[in-house]
């Protein structure tokens, strides 16, 4: 979480598509310390209020939200913070100005592109923070512990990343930091996602996709390499990713299998997780040694979690990694994160 407060009023955000992250975006800043410093002020999602204070109040994931929920005809209000709601699907007939804002938090999940977010600018939003990756033509993308550094005042357009990159990256730079890679495979075990079916169902574009949540492990397709290419444009290449799915409806884990350039031990590569965690990557990258599962890290504010029960070496230079990560939770702290660090520079 970034330390330095701004001095005047509190920075004012938007959230553009109240879903998952959204919800959690709202969530964690009032839970997680942030409404000292952050609020949100408007909302905009295709359901109706009812439906929008409903799912505020509680959450199968994180459970019920510890603070007072209300609504009236065109408001949800949390502990007395009035927040306008909005439903409209077209960025360009929304009034954003008129809600003086500092910046919109796009976590709709509809589009990756500069065009479409400049539809925001264009209605009024001063700057936009995507929730996922994006395509290159914007301004920055950043991964909070990585190089939260590269945002700058003048910027427009940034993205947050994915959540997978959140969690990986710091790792990957930690190791090839220490011991220098030559090459890396990760999969990612992720949670069930909200584009998969309870039972089989038709799906436009992946026919694993038709097939229901709650009774295989599934492959999909992933991006990961290409945003790790992004971050760390020295390791292109060098880095590939799979992808499944799994029926649990929160935190995933990746499994990263590297070849480094320096021989090493489980030991030494521990030692390492362990310090950084202490240190620069503290509430980041997390590191255990206990024997967990993985509802041990539902509501996890931290980006990643090396698990060093896991951790292996085979012939000096082939190291094994599980790290895990709360997808949502995580992801949308470190939104809250970026957020405040990129406004303390425009402010």
């Amino acid at each position: 979480m970034a330390e330095t407060s701004v001095k005047n009023k509190p920075l004012r955000l938007a959230i553009n598509g109240y879903g998952r992250i959204g919800q959690c975006v709202l969530r964690a800043l009032y839970e997680n310390g942030y409404r000292d410093r952050m609020q949100v002020v408007a909302i905009n999602e295709l359901s109706d209020i009812e439906t929008l204070t409903y799912l505020t109040r509680y959450d199968t994931t994180h459970g019920r939200f510890p603070c007072e929920v209300s609504h009236d005809a065109e408001s949800i209000t949390v502990n007395g913070d009035r927040i306008r709601c909005f439903n409209e699907a077209d960025p360009r007939k929304l009034n954003w100005r008129d809600q003086e804002f500092d910046l919109l938090l796009e976590c709709s999940g509809s589009f990756t592109d500069r065009e479409t977010a400049l539809q925001h600018i264009e209605s009024g939003a001063p700057r936009l923070l995507f929730s996922q990756p994006a395509k290159p033509d914007v301004d920055a993308t950043i991964v909070y512990g990585v190089n939260e550094s590269a945002v700058k005042a003048g910027h427009t357009i940034v993205s947050n990343a994915s959540c997978t990159t959140n969690c990986i990256v710091p790792v990957l730079k930690t190791l090839n930091d220490a011991v220098g890679i030559d090459s890396a495979v990760i999969t990612t075990i992720h949670s069930a996602m909200n584009d998969q079916p309870v039972i089989d169902a038709y799906h436009k574009t992946n026919m694993r996709l038709t097939r229901s949540a709650l009774q295989s492990i599934i492959p999909v397709e992933t991006g990961l390499a290409k945003g790790i290419h992004r971050m760390l444009p020295e390791l292109e290449g060098r880095i590939h990713a799979l992808a499944m799915r799994v029926p649990t409806i929160n935190v995933s884990v990746m499994d990263l299998t590297v070849n480094v350039r320096q021989e090493t031990t489980a030991s030494e590569i521990n030692r390492l997780f362990r310090e950084m965690a202490a240190g620069p990557l503290k509430g980041i990258t997390g590191y255990t040694e206990e024997p967990h599962a993985s509802v041990d890290f539902n509501h996890d504010p931290r980006s990643g979690i090396v698990d060093g029960t896991q951790t292996c070496v085979s012939g000096g230079r082939m190291v094994k990694l599980m790290c895990w990560f709360d997808n949502e939770w995580g992801f949308a702290n470190r939104m809250l994160d970026v957020s405040e660090i990129w406004l303390q520079q425009v402010k």
